[in-house]
């Protein structure tokens, strides 16, 4: 009999809700006019960033987060990577993870790229011994050794994301969770990142990716969400997704539709265990 894969991650019915409060009054009239409107100075209005999640990701496949701004894309990523918590149910994690959500994000900006490296390695819980193992490769892959004892406040968005891109791969996690971070690469160095991703999968390594361009996830993802105010609208393998995707944005354009995909491909832990061998290479 074969034995079925344990879930790398688990996500189940999980919701995010945010309470938003409107922008407050800036003078006494506009002040006593809100009161006298609503009783309150302050609006507030309760938004679900995501409802009722249930998703399952095994160890290997690389799943694609698809959706437009404000779908929820960032935010679930967030609650996998630990970085925010479910207003109601679980998510479950089995294994180290390296995060790059934002740009910039986790660096001190008036400390040097070199220092931040040691900072960011602490953070994901590596010795200063095993860091400084790896600080010349990291620096090395990044191409930023003319600035890497320079304050990061300094650098660009590009240089941020090289930094954080070559501290998150070489760290070498069980999970590798990237959001929209090629948006400001340059091409040299794009190429540079798909080879790295790339190996990672080879090597059976989990990746959560998000992106805009499709032709990205469609690069390196065998499996898709599409994720839509906050809730699933289709999930299966990666074309029939995409496609699905691209019918919704065409038909809000008022383009013609293309052809409808094929039925959806719903994944088992028994399919996953046939195609985590066949990571596009």
């Amino acid at each position: 009999m074969t034995e079925v894969t344990r879930p790398i991650i688990e996500v189940q019915d999980v919701s995010r809700r945010f309470v938003l409060q409107h922008e407050r009054p800036k003078t006494f009239q506009q002040f006593f006019i809100r009161i006298l409107e609503r009783g309150t100075s302050v609006v507030e209005q309760d938004f679900s960033a995501l409802q009722d999640l249930n998703i399952t990701v095994y160890p290997g496949e690389s799943l694609g987060i698809i959706g437009r701004n404000g779908s929820g894309k960032s935010t679930l990523l967030k609650l996998i990577a630990g970085l925010m918590q479910p207003s109601t149910g679980v998510v479950n994690v089995y294994g180290s993870i390296a995060a790059m959500l934002e740009v910039g994000a986790g660096f001190h900006p008036d400390l040097s790229g070199r220092e931040n490296i040691y900072l960011n390695g602490t953070f994901l819980g590596f010795s200063k011994k095993r860091i400084a193992a790896l600080v010349d490769d990291i620096i090395a892959f990044s191409g930023l050794q003319d600035f890497i004892d320079v304050p990061v406040k300094h650098y660009s968005s590009g240089m941020y994301m090289r930094l954080g891109f070559s501290i998150a791969i070489h760290v070498d996690p069980e999970i590798l969770v990237v959001d929209e971070i090629f948006a400001v690469g340059d091409e040299g160095f794009y190429a540079q990142c798909v080879e790295a991703i790339q190996d990672f999968q080879r090597r059976g390594k989990t990746l959560l990716f998000v992106a805009h361009s499709l032709p990205q996830v469609l690069t390196f993802c065998d499996r898709a969400i599409w994720l839509d105010h906050g809730k699933i609208r289709a999930e299966g393998n990666t074309e029939y997704v995409a496609q699905c995707y691209r019918s919704f944005l065409q038909s809000e354009s008022g383009h013609a539709l293309t052809t409808p995909p094929a039925e959806e491909a719903v994944v088992t832990p028994e399919m996953h265990e046939a195609s985590v061998g066949s990571v596009k290479a």
